[in-house]
């Protein structure tokens, strides 16, 4: 029967009899999975006490609740009408703004409306400015324009300098602003008309600080105008947009400066007194407009300060606060923060930042000393100031040392002390102090803050910080809480940053979990800014860098494991009992109750230190509980983070949460410590050590875990109890883990950490590339110094034809012109050529790379291609070496000889053009052309490192030289064992192998003794006797060459004859003397190689243990490392302490892994002698599928946290090379995301082979956009926020596959797809109920979101978008790429159309899906395998289908018949058995008679 909505959270779940779900969640009914009512997931308290859960599409699981009144009873349950008539009455406008915005979009300016009825009416931009001032700029009012291109179709191409008017300037500002919030690209209307963006741009910095044709502008708007500013800095890259901003920030803003302040700054700096006289000299020149112009942009940031200070000052210490002041401030200091982070912006405007004393009167504004609505403001300039003081020289960019910022420090103090002496008597005894004595705040105050305003005046004049005093005038024109406080930030001690990060302790506790304005929640609208670092193009230094990395990175992990604490808690249910003692009601799989709890050793502090040096304890845990859940806690690994935490329950038994409340009071959370797993004890106490040895079998439940705790942290606890506080360390009674894919933050910031104390040296050719300054192109193997003329392309060309289409733009002359010798391998010499490569646009990376656009020149240049033999290897079918078979297209080629040379490569590999393949032959050609380098392979992902890996085990690599670290290796599609145990393990094997030959060796020579006993005496064996032997073969045959007794002579005199008895025979052929010598030489090859490896496997023999053996493996023996960038940062101390070297680092997946993750990979060796060992890096990615995956929305959108390397250098213009040919797809699929990179084509094999060569049986097209409609009125439904389910799809989309495995399809062909995690779980609980215990259907081979899917493909992909009010984050076009290219032979998308169709981002793809029918079109009468080809029409009938009900009707008759069909043909063939059973029976009866 069907019930309403049945929908009960897991706490109730346990008492209800009715059964559950997969997913853990009861539904009963249709209606009550479109209100969400399932999924098993994390349950969030906001601080606010709402009921949230993520807002990433990829990592929240949340359920849908009904939480308890004030009496603690549930809710009334709305009938199934009620249900659906609240559901549909969700879909209706709430805002009548919107309808009338929308109605006009449509009748003058919409995406649907043709260019030529556009209209245009000044009016009607007044008119809608006016309808969004009354909102207050209401952000739904502002999407619904921005999303009808309100911008691009009628603002912008209207925009006439001469007749501009507020409204219209606002409203593109406004429009701008939107699309940054919204992530989409904002300046590409201007870029295609730049004509008016000057004087537009002029406007703007007008309206910033002057009234517009007699119009005052409001806070509000100014602060609109603020953020425009702060989104312009922010897109340097943006040709237009820098012109412009060079004009705020050039030298000639210095014209502000009082005139000593000038001649100071112009005499510390000699180079800018010529420009400054250039400057003058131009000016004068300049007629009365273009002289308005230049003291206009030259005072606009100076003009925007005062005005920033004077609303700052207005604001009262009490009463009622202006928020919008406030707003403009902050967003006012986010600016300033923003200029000072960035060197060209910085250069010139931190000196005028210091004279306008911003900083000091900030400082003693009231608003900064308000909580809380001053806290934001004091935050923000705290930032300011850190970055205004930056230890770098703001001319030079060349960071500076603590020891140089401390000189400079002196030279101000010991300057002041000269002057006061010099000037002033009554400060002697501050002049005669030594400096440490008088650097401090509060000494300073001491000294200076007796003297009257008149002296003070004269002091900070004296130094050039104010104009001196008024002859005439005697009055103050300066406070003297302004002077002496000035004075004071001006010659104060500055802290050392270094030494805080040092002092850090690096897991979170509980004052800066729950604590916003620390951690922000992920309900990021981007309308207001925050105190958090920026990743942007440009970074000041290496420190800088690091510092911003550390920060966003230890504030991301913060969040995830507030989210981690919270569902732990949540579960275990701590109530407290009548004595007042804290128990547990339910249980969590991450977190148990402690048992007993000791710090068992605290070590005595480090030289210089004041902390200790480690802290150990022991936690005991009862591991009463599952199988699977007991093993996964004695598989804590070591390094595992765990937290430790005290609750102190405050609710009854059977009292339950107020979800309305905050969380940390409700469940008793005091204290909350991390500490990192060393091991496990076992029964007698000792620590269980890893390795591949089998571990002992404990007894009993009780389990004992040995953990480091952070010094740091210790230290400061420990000192409060010494002041009488709590020790912490006494209470704790709860034990957390966190899955271990989400656990590696410390391990990371603490690499991020060393770095900063280290010498960390980037190589000196991509130093700058890598900050963002110079030439982007700088690093481009053409650019080197050291660029390798000729390259040994080894089996990369499978013929000389091959080598002349990889190179079109080249004569290609080879070395021989005997056509039987042209094959491979080849060297190739290519000419000196002129480097042509320039900076281009970052959205233009689809141009050909450098070597497929070559300059004139190199048109008629000649390449010298050289074929050569490998030497003989052997006689053995297995000395044969191994050769590539994949034909390269030219593209790939240039990847592969940009990979080979030294310098940064970058590779844009679209979906399916062989990124794989090109990173294998990388490794491969630098393996064997740099034997004595060593290659570090990295990944985001152990998928795609094993792919690769299986890859490169395929080709003529060496099996000895491979290393596979981390834990992924056990996934890998091999037998062998690749892990640093594994490793040692097949050298030991290997070892005792090539001795046994070495002792049948000496059986053929019939020697004696133990020469085989190791690899010492093998040895000597080779020197006395086997080498001897060859000596006086090739001194007996040698000269024999050419002779007719030669040939006979080899076969007669070969020594080692016996020894290769066991090789294909006749060893000798006796053709000739050439090749019998050359078999021979094989031979000898064979043996040599023998020896060698015992002679490198003798360290083995030496070192006794396993770890010293492992560490000789990876820093001697292994030549290439494969590695996920996670691994690197867990094990970069290590690897610098057993000084791991390499030369080369190849990073796949370079786009998915962040800018830290990135950066560690390069610097897991410190530098020798000044200077790295790094020769080239190559990083291969894809910047146009999806970035890193950060869960916190603020950290996403503000601090764009989700950049990564790749995509920043391709933004930045350093030249990639972009793979040209897909291989994955049919062509027509590939049409539905190839627009996106211009260039890319086809492989020939995705036109011939078979698979590509018929149409999908049952189906009319391989692909195809379907509209589906509401059902029962109810489209996408939102059951908690941002948890986005859409009913009909699902179902559809759960038909489709149902259908196609009754056409014969099978499972694990198909994937289904959505854009959002909700829609995954709604498709999975309709696939539970309809599929998962029928054997016909069954389930397909993955139900995931498309962001997850992300590296992975199908033949058949099922796509369900969900939305249907608003586009969601499908507006990215990262996201469209990746679900468009996810299928091989059929995509089948489920949408409601008309939403999608007006997205002008997504409008290249939807115009190709809707050249097509948006109802189904099926094939009901063919059945796989395919028989029809490919782009022919069906000859069975087509079956149309115009709903879902329709489709489902049709499938269920379908299925029934065949069912029916089934069972018929089953009665039949028992009914043919039993008559034949019958008729043998009485045969054998006859018989018997």
């Amino acid at each position: 029967r069907l019930s309403a909505w049945c929908a009960l959270c897991r706490t109730e779940c346990r008492r209800c009899k009715k059964k559950k779900t997969r997913a853990g969640i009861f539904v009963n009914c249709i209606l009550a999975m479109s209100a969400g009512s399932f999924g098993k997931g994390k349950r969030r308290f906001a601080p606010q006490g709402a009921w949230r859960s993520s807002t990433s599409s990829e990592d929240v699981d949340p359920v849908f609740w009904l939480p308890p009144d004030q009496h603690g009873e549930r809710p009334h349950i709305p009938t199934a009408e009620a249900g659906a008539s609240m559901l549909a009455a969700a879909k209706k406008p709430k805002h009548k703004n919107q309808l009338y915005l929308a109605e006009l979009a449509m009748k003058f300016w919409g995406p649907q409306v043709p260019p030529e009825q556009r209209t245009f009416s000044p009016q009607l931009v007044e008119d809608i400015y006016r309808t969004l001032t009354a909102t207050n700029f209401a952000s739904r009012p502002v999407m619904a324009l921005e999303y009808s291109q309100y911008l691009e179709n009628c603002l912008w191409p209207n925009f006439e300098p001469s007749k501009t008017t507020p409204a219209h300037l606002m409203s593109i500002v406004l429009m701008v602003n939107e699309k940054f919030k919204e992530r989409v690209p904002a300046w590409e209307a201007f870029e295609a008309s730049p004509e008016h963006f000057p004087v537009f741009f002029g406007h703007v910095t007008a309206a910033c600080v002057l009234e517009l044709k007699g119009r005052a502008y409001s806070m509000k708007e100014k602060t609109l105008l603020i953020v425009f500013l702060i989104h312009c800095f922010n897109s340097l890259e943006v040709d237009i947009v820098r012109e412009e901003l060079q004009q705020l920030v050039s030298l000639s803003t210095w014209h502000n400066l009082i005139q000593s302040r000038l001649e100071l700054e112009l005499k510390n700096a000699p180079k800018l007194k010529k420009y400054w006289s250039a400057i003058q000299k131009k000016e004068k020149q300049l007629d009365a407009a273009g002289k308005e112009k230049a003291d206009h942009n030259r005072m606009v940031l100076w003009k925007m300060m005062m005005q920033f200070l004077e609303i700052l000052e207005s604001i009262p210490a009490e009463g009622d606060v202006n928020e919008d002041a406030v707003s403009y401030c902050e967003r006012f200091l986010e600016l300033l923060t923003d200029l000072e982070a960035q060197l060209p912006t910085r250069r010139f405007f931190n000196t005028l930042l210091d004279a306008a004393h911003v900083l000091v009167r900030c400082e003693l504004a009231k608003i900064i000393h308000r909580e809380p609505e001053g806290h934001l403001c004091k935050q923000l300039l705290e930032r300011v100031k850190f970055y205004a003081g930056f230890e770098i020289n703001d001319q030079t960019g060349t960071s500076l040392t603590d020891h140089e910022m401390t000189e400079h420090h002196y030279d101000k103090i010991v300057s002041l002390q000269k002057a006061a002496f010099k000037l002033f008597p009554q400060l002697k005894p501050f002049s005669l102090s030594n400096v440490a004595s008088v650097d401090t705040k509060e000494s300073l105050r001491k000294h200076f803050g007796s003297l009257d305003n008149k002296t003070l005046h004269e002091i900070a004049a004296h130094l050039s910080l104010v104009p001196s005093p008024s002859i005439d005038d005697g009055s103050p024109t300066f406070t003297s809480a302004f002077l002496l406080e000035l004075l004071i930030c001006h010659h104060e001690r500055r802290s050392s940053q270094l030494e805080a990060i040092n002092s850090m302790p690096l897991y979170p506790t509980e004052d800066i979990l729950w604590d916003e304005n620390v951690v922000p929640s992920e309900y990021y609208n981007g309308e207001t800014c925050l105190a958090l670092p920026k990743l942007n193009l440009q970074f000041l230094t290496l420190h800088d860098y690091l510092l911003r990395n550390l920060l966003l990175f230890r504030l991301e992990s913060t969040y995830e494991i507030r989210e981690d604490i919270e569902d732990a808690l949540s579960r275990i249910k701590p109530w407290i009992t009548t004595e007042g003692n804290t128990e547990f009601a339910g249980w969590a799989r991450m977190a148990l109750p402690i048992t007993t709890f000791a710090v068992i050793e605290v070590g005595r502090p480090n030289v210089g230190e004041n902390r200790p040096s480690r802290v150990r304890a022991d936690v005991s845990v009862n591991l009463r509980v599952g199988d699977s859940v007991k093993h996964e806690w004695e598989n804590l690994r070591k390094h595992d983070v765990c937290f430790l935490m005290t609750v102190r329950a405050q609710m009854n038994l059977n009292q339950g949460f107020d979800w309305s409340k905050p969380f940390v009071p409700q469940v008793g959370l005091v204290y909350v410590r991390g500490c990192e797993v060393e091991g496990m004890l076992d029964d007698q106490g000792k620590l269980i050590e890893e390795g591949p040895g089998p571990k002992p079998v404990l007894t009993k439940d009780e389990r004992v875990f040995r953990v480091w705790l952070d010094t740091n942290q210790y230290q400061k606890d420990m000192e409060l109890v010494v002041k009488g506080d709590e020790d912490i360390y006494t209470t704790f009674n709860i034990f957390m883990r966190r899955k271990p894919k989400e656990n590696n933050f410390k391990a990371v910031l603490e690499s991020i950490r060393a770095l900063m104390n280290t010498e960390c040296v980037v190589p000196n050719w991509l130093h700058d590339v890598f900050l963002g300054y110079g030439d982007p192109a700088a690093a481009h193997y053409k650019r080197m110094p050291n660029q390798l003329r000729c390259l040994d392309f080894k089996d990369t060309f499978l013929s000389f034809e091959h080598v002349k289409a990889a190179f079109p733009m080249y004569e290609i002359q080879c070395t021989t012109e005997d056509a039987s010798k042209q094959v491979p391998p080849f060297r190739v010499i290519f000419p000196e050529e002129r480097s042509g490569i320039k900076r281009k646009h970052p959205d233009t990376s689809s141009d050909p790379p450098p070597s497929t656009a070559p300059s004139e020149d190199s048109l008629k240049a000649t390449l010298i291609v050289e074929p050569y033999v490998i030497p003989n290897r052997g006689p053995y079918p297995y000395n044969q070496p191994k050769r590539n078979t994949v034909p390269f297209t030219p593209t790939q080629v240039e990847a592969i000889r940009s990979g080979m040379q030294p310098g940064l490569t970058m590779v844009v590999g679209p979906p399916g053009t062989g990124k794989t393949d090109v990173a294998v032959q990388i490794i491969s050609n630098l393996y064997h052309n740099f034997p004595e380098e060593r290659i570090l392979l990295v990944t985001h992902s152990n998928q795609a490192l094993n792919q690769l890996f299986e890859k490169i085990m395929a080709l003529d690599i060496e099996e000895r030289h491979l290393l596979r670290l981390g834990h992924g290796e056990e996934e890998l599609q091999t037998d062998k064992d690749f892990s640093r145990y594994g490793r040692v393990n097949f050298i030991l094997s290997m070892r005792l192998e090539l001795l046994k030959e070495v002792e049948r060796m000496k059986e053929s020579f019939g020697v004696s003794g133990d020469v085989a006993y190791t690899c010492e005496t093998a040895g000597h064996f080779f020197l006395y006797q086997v080498h001897s032997r060859w000596e006086q073969f090739v001194a007996k045959v040698k000269p024999l060459a050419g002779k007719p007794e030669g040939v006979k002579s080899i076969q007669e005199c070969f020594p080692f004859r016996e020894y290769f008895s066991t090789a294909p025979q006749p060893l000798f052929k006796g053709a000739s003397f050439e090749q019998d010598w050359d078999i021979a030489e094989g031979c000898w090859r064979h043996i040599k190689r023998i020896f060698k490896h015992l002679e490198e496997f003798r360290a083995f023999e030496l070192l006794r243990t396993g770890r010293d053996r492992i560490h000789f493996l990876m820093t001697k023996e292994a030549k290439i490392i494969a590695l996920t960038c996670t691994h690197a940062a867990l094990k970069r101390k290590d690897m610098v302490d057993l000084m791991f070297r390499y030369d080369s680092v190849l990073m796949e997946e370079a786009a998915q892994i962040l800018e830290v993750e990135t950066f560690i990979p390069l610097m897991l060796q410190n530098p020798q002698d000044g200077s790295t060992r790094l020769k080239r890096v190559v990083l291969i990615g894809d910047h146009h599928q999806l970035p890193p995956v950060i869960k916190n929305m603020s950290f996403q959108k503000y601090s764009n946290m989700e950049q990564s390397l790749f995509a920043r250098f391709v933004r930045l213009g350093v030249p990639p090379v972009q793979l040209d040919a897909q291989g994955r797809a049919r062509p027509s699929l590939c049409d539905l995301y190839n627009w996106r990179y211009k260039l890319l084509g086809n492989l020939p094999h995705v036109l011939t082979s078979s698979e590509y060569q018929y149409a999908n049986p049952g189906f009319c097209y391989d692909y195809q956009l379907i509209n589906v409609e509401d059902l029962n009125g109810i489209g996408e439904s939102e059951p908690t926020p941002h948890f986005y389910q859409n009913l009909a799809e699902a179902e559809y989309a759960v038909s489709v596959f149902m259908y196609m495995r009754l056409q014969g399809y099978p499972p694990n062909k198909i994937a289904i797809l959505t854009t959002y995690n909700g829609q995954k779980h709604l498709i999975r609980d309709v696939l539970a109920k309809r599929c998962a215990r029928n054997p016909v259907f069954g389930l397909p081979e993955k139900v995931t979101t498309v962001d997850r899917y992300q590296g992975q493909q199908n033949d058949y992909i099922i796509l369900s978008l969900v939305r249907t009010k608003h586009v969601g984050h499908l507006r990215d076009v990262r996201r469209l790429v990746v679900a468009m290219s996810r299928a091989r032979l059929g995509l089948y998308v489920l949408a409601r159309v008309p939403l999608f169709q007006g997205c002008t981002e997504l409008e290249p793809t939807f115009k190709l899906l809707m050249q097509r029918p948006l109802e189904l079109h099926l094939v009901p009468g063919e059945l796989c395998p395919p028989s029809r080809p490919y782009q022919s029409l069906p000859s069975a009938p087509v079956f149309i289908v115009s709903s879902m009900p329709q489709l489902a009707e049709y499938v269920y008759q379908d299925y029934t018949c065949r069912i029916n069909a089934l069972k018929t043909k089953q009665l039949a063939l028992q009914e043919e058995r039993r008559v034949r059973e019958e008729e043998e029976r009485k045969e054998q009866e006859e018989r018997r008679i």
